[in-house]
Order: C-alpha cells, then structure tokens, then sequence
C-alpha cells in the first residue's frame, strides 16, 4: 500500500516546498490552516489525490511560468474540454479539494472526481499540481471569474 505524505509547516518558503514535492510529498499546507480543510486535506491525500494550499499553487505557477522557454498561455491546449470540466479545472487551480468543487458546483464528489479523472487524461497531467499548471498555460486560471457557471 502507497505512503501519501501531506506537510504541515510554518514554512511557506519555495525552497522547502519544493524540496517536498521533489522528495514525494502528496500534499503542502501551512499550520494555520482550518482544521476542516486539515482534515478534509488528509482524506484527499488518502485517496493518491494531491493538494497545496491556494498561495502555494499560485507560487508554483509563477516559478514555472518564469521558466526559460515558457512562451505564455497556449489557449489550444484546452480543446476537447467541456464547459464543465474548465468549472472543475478552474476551481483546482483555485486550490479547492473535490469536496469543495462538489459544493461549489453542486455535483457529487463522485462526478467531480470523475470530470478530474477525464482532465488527468485529456490533458497527460500526472497529478492537480500538472493540472494547476495546465490552467495557467491555457490562460484559464488567469481569465476565470470568481464563479464558475452555474455555480454559486
């Protein structure tokens, strides 16, 4: 049975997490996290799911997109996505868990889980983290609105 690791720190610097992630870490939140979404994040975890908190993802991004040879949004990259499956997407490079996507979008976790599974494939993303990154690429997380459609 695979050990998935979820990190709890203080510590929001790069290079900690970034060395948590190269080293297998499933998961990066800070200590100040609410307890719900602490524990809501460790049943996402237990599921091979990964999960960073939303300032973590956003400086992920960014290091990424400052990469020689990044060349900016690649809007075609998103071909073959529904409408809902760029809700869903959306809200992941928002750092929302399944739960939280369900909610928002007023699906089962199971249909979301679902639409992330569809994503993995239709985009060869390995994990949320490539799928975050998949967003920014796109120019989907930077043009999505505060509400996806049909949400709240």
């Amino acid at each position: 049975m695979p050990v998935h690791v979820l990190v709890l720190t203080i510590f929001d610097l790069d290079e900690y997490v970034f060395e948590a992630l190269r080293a297998g870490a499933a998961g990066f939140l800070l200590k100040d996290t609410p307890p719900a979404r602490l524990i809501d994040a460790v049943r996402v975890i237990a599921t091979g799911e990964s999960l960073l908190s939303p300032g973590v993802t956003r400086r992920l991004i960014e290091t990424y997109v400052r990469r020689p040879g990044y060349t900016g949004p690649v809007t075609h990259a998103l071909d073959g996505v529904t409408g809902r499956e760029r809700d869903v997407l959306g809200l992941i490079a928002r750092g929302l868990s399944n739960n939280e996507i369900a909610a928002e979008l007023y699906l089962t976790v199971g249909t979301v889980k679902t639409h992330v599974s569809r994503l993995l494939t239709k985009l060869g993303a390995r994990d949320r983290a490539q799928l975050v990154i998949a967003a920014y690429e796109s120019g989907l997380a930077s043009t999505w609105g505060a509400r996806p459609r049909g949400g709240r």
